[in-house]
């Protein structure tokens, strides 16, 4: 019965999702090329608890206008191509692998890891770096985590520049983990399910949070892998080949896979179900870039039209020919335009 009804749930959300999809298109525009290449002016690993302790870096001006950059996932972690959405000439810019990610000990953690966890550890990074107020710059999990901080913290946030909204509510899960996204990937989607057995297949992110958290470590691998390549096989209106071989490498998706299973399982540990939104009044003086793939299968574009009715006064952006990542050439360009947008800040 349980089975039937997610069927029937997801059957609905794949519907409403494409009529959603079916409002006003604007054209991509020019494809930009990323700033230059560069290296960080300072390191450093920031103890944020008895257990955690977080990398961090600065890049750009050291004199220059804070941005932070926040990464998907979770679990993603930074890499060098981040740091490359800012004029290094104007831009201080600060980069962060959250806990349990990237270069961040203990890999992989899940004790004491949570959305206020990581909200308090960005808090703690802007005291630690003694900014005042900073652009926060956030894309999937990213935009979760940068609307939540902005949320708790407004008077710290000069502007928002969000790709790919996920707000986390359930419908947003079950579309992506469960079937939603199985009616245009599935292929995809039978690899995905494989490591399942059948009568568990009614609550697939359930089944693989017992496997990625259990004592096997082949299971707990390949269980990593096979989450990690459904998210990577799925982000790009084309299939991008080094995104399914990041998938292959034992460390990255353990870290991805496990702390985001975590997450999603938990609800994020937010209040209620809808808590970006029903606390987005708290952010709408704040000046605030949306960009969004129309045919982002890993956050659907609908989660975004919801942010941008509760959030008219955000200037947003339809990428008509773009999914979920960030390198699409569409997603790239309104990205770096608003990067530019708010340097001056």
């Amino acid at each position: 019965m349980r089975f039937r009804f997610i069927i029937k749930l997801n059957r609905t959300l794949t519907l409403t999702y494409c009529r959603k999809m079916a409002s006003s298109v604007e054209s991509t525009g020019s494809n930009r090329a990323m700033y230059p290449d560069i290296e960080p002016f300072q390191t450093g690993m920031l103890i944020v608890s008895d257990l955690h302790t977080l990398y961090y870096e600065q890049c750009g001006n050291k004199d220059g206008n804070p941005v932070i950059f926040l990464h998907g996932g979770p679990g993603g972690g930074i890499s060098p191509r981040d740091r490359t959405f800012f004029d290094p000439a104007v831009y201080r810019i600060i980069l962060m692998d959250q806990r349990g990610a990237g270069k961040s000990t203990p890999a992989a953690e899940l004790k004491d890891n949570t959305t206020w966890h990581l909200i308090a550890d960005i808090e703690r990074l802007r005291e630690e770096l003694a900014i005042e107020k900073w652009v926060v710059f956030g894309g999937s999990w990213g935009s979760t985590l940068a609307l939540t901080y902005a949320e708790k913290h407004p008077d710290r946030v000069k502007a928002l520049i969000l790709r790919g909204i996920f707000t986390l509510r359930r419908k947003e899960l079950l579309w992506f983990y469960q079937e939603g996204a199985s009616y245009c990937f599935p292929d995809a989607m039978d690899e995905y399910v494989k490591p399942i057995p059948e009568v568990e297949r009614g609550d697939l992110m359930g089944a693989y949070h017992r496997r990625l958290t259990c004592e096997d470590e082949n299971v707990r691998t390949e269980c990593a892998k096979a989450w990690s390549k459904w998210e990577m096989a799925t982000s790009r209106l084309h299939v991008d080949p080094t995104l399914l071989q990041r998938a292959e490498e034992d460390s990255w998706a353990l870290q991805f896979a496990r702390i985001e299973c975590h997450y999603f399982v938990n609800g994020g540990w937010f209040e209620t179900e809808g808590w970006i939104l029903d606390n987005v009044d708290k952010i709408r003086h704040i000046p605030t870039t949306i960009v969004q793939g129309r045919y982002d299968m890993v956050c659907p574009a609908v989660t975004a039209w919801d942010l941008h009715k509760a959030f008219p006064e955000a200037e947003f952006h339809w990428v008509p020919d773009a999914g979920h990542s960030n390198k699409e050439p569409g997603t790239q360009s309104k990205l770096l335009d608003a990067c530019d947008k708010y340097k001056h800040l």
